[in-house]
């Protein structure tokens, strides 16, 4: 009985912030400004070409698994690195990976604008060695750069979270029945921490593919976030375009997942072993 009361204020907790605005989200995608039932709002999506919603989604898209894949490849060698380490010098890294996230979001997209601009940080040492100034800010690396910096640590810690747990001894006896590096890291390593791997790839290009802010500060481009958020608070309002878009990339989204969900069948990644 205690077990059911407990559980009510979480199914409110669903209904108010979840299934109500999933619902919300449903209507204004089915329907007109009239409030009639009709498909022209994901047929304007797929047809329109000014502005072109399908090329803006791709891209969004793109530059999301582009920043993704960075992630990860920086990510992977240092969390391995990082679960190497003694105990306390774990606890050091945790903290200084999760220290720029205790700062505002808007602060961290507004200095990397101040290193990016033509007479920022970067620019002026360029400039010391006889180099610039480069053309980076307002440009589609410098919004990839925007993303990496703030998404890394989403990818970092769930694979240092999975690494940590592989003993050490694995990769002793790995070693001690004539294993080498790349066969150690192939068949004991890498299966191991695809768990982590699958939960931070995620974690990354979730956000990654609907974000707004970045792009708009570091690259003055229009993604996929941005185009929804016009529709909502922006002078171009339309409840119904906006939401179909919604609709159209939280699909995509869950396809994706669904993917990335098909290759962690195993939790240990035993099965991989």
């Amino acid at each position: 009985m205690k077990s059911k009361r407990g559980f009510y204020p979480y199914a409110v907790w669903m209904a108010i912030f979840v299934i109500v605005p999933l619902g919300m989200i449903l209507y204004y995608s089915f329907t007109n400004a009239g409030g009639s039932f009709t498909f022209d709002n994901f047929i304007r999506i797929f047809t329109s070409k000014k502005p072109d919603y399908m090329g803006i989604l791709l891209t969004s898209l793109r530059i999301a698994l582009i920043s993704t894949l960075i992630c990860l490849v920086l990510a992977y060698p240092f969390a391995y690195i990082m679960s190497r380490m003694t105990e306390k010098r774990q606890r050091t890294m945790n903290l200084l990976i999760m220290l720029p996230m205790w700062m505002n979001f808007l602060l961290r997209i507004y200095a990397w604008m101040m290193l990016l601009e033509e007479n920022g940080l970067i620019n002026r040492l360029f400039g010391l060695i006889g180099f610039g100034p480069i053309q980076m800010i307002n440009t589609e690396g410098a919004v990839i750069i925007g993303m990496v910096y703030n998404f890394l640590p989403f990818m970092v810690l769930p694979i240092y979270s999975v690494m940590a747990k592989i003993e050490q001894n694995l990769i002793e006896a790995s070693q001690d029945l004539g294993g080498n590096m790349l066969q150690t890291f192939r068949r004991v390593i890498l299966p191991l921490s695809l768990p982590g791997v699958i939960t931070g790839i995620t974690m990354v290009f979730v956000p990654a593919a609907s974000t707004f802010v970045i792009s708009q500060s570091l690259g003055n481009m229009m993604m996929i976030g941005d185009t929804i958020e016009m529709f909502f608070v922006g002078t171009s309002q339309n409840f119904n375009i906006g939401s179909a878009l919604s609709l159209i990339l939280m699909v995509i989204i869950l396809i994706s997942m669904a993917i990335m969900n098909h290759f962690d069948k195993d939790e240990d990644g035993g099965n991989l072993i």
